[in-house]
């Protein structure tokens, strides 16, 4: 066997994968933003709503995560377009992405939620803050802080997950490297650099999160707590 490596033919278009990487990293933070959002909101309904509600939110929880992401990146692609919405494949991705890591984030923020003691939320009610503050300070801080690392685990799997929506046309990481194998032949170096792409990009949400929970939970950094 004669294995010849050329990366020459394929970082002549290193703008290309600067582009996609750039697609690939708006649509992780997008998501990654309007998806914690909405999985905060669901796991608040699914634990203090009522039944309707927390059965409409237990609902698409169990929709979302046990159907295939690149399912529904289809059913909203081709149901948006049957409905009569124009939207960019963009557009479209960063929806899809939402609303799958939304799920997912419902049931990793109702376990924080559920590990705050029920007492604790008494205490703040005691003290005279009002709901909003009881939620905010006493129970959705303290709850992110206990499973951060879960969130931040979650999020860059979402950005690698992203690469399935190359399949609606979506210009990302993935989309580029398909592009650059086939008008170049250079499947194996292509995909080998857009490894590495995806490694710099991990690496890259990772210290940010890192450097977000050093703001978010100044009692971790005083004692040193891993986030």
């Amino acid at each position: 066997m004669n294995l010849r490596l050329d990366f020459g033919v394929v970082l002549e278009r290193w703008p290309l994968f600067l582009d996609g990487a750039w697609m690939t990293l708006q649509l992780a933070v997008l998501a990654t933003l309007f998806g914690f959002a909405l999985g905060a909101l669901c796991a608040v309904g699914r634990r203090s709503g009522p039944p309707w509600l927390a059965k409409l939110c237990g609902g698409y929880v169990e929709a979302i995560r046990n159907t295939p992401l690149l399912v529904q990146i289809f059913l909203v692609y081709f149901g948006l377009a049957s409905l009569g919405f124009s939207l960019s494949a963009f557009t479209v991705a960063a929806l899809a992405l939402t609303i799958n890591v939304g799920a997912y984030t419902t049931e990793i923020m109702r376990a924080g939620f559920d590990s705050i003691p029920r007492g604790q939320l008494e205490a703040g009610e005691c003290l005279g803050l009002s709901q909003r503050q009881v939620y905010w300070h006493v129970l959705l801080l303290p709850a992110m802080e206990r499973v951060y690392p879960a969130l931040t685990s979650q999020f860059v799997l979402l950005m690698l997950a992203s690469s399935v929506t190359s399949q609606i046309s979506a210009e990302e990481l993935t989309a580029v490297a398909n592009y650059i194998q086939s008008d170049t032949y250079r499947a194996f170096e292509s995909y080998i650099t857009v490894a590495l792409f995806y490694l710099a990009l991990s690496f890259v949400m990772r210290l940010g999160f890192w450097g977000l929970g050093l703001v978010l939970f100044p009692r971790r950094r005083r004692l040193g707590t891993p986030l």
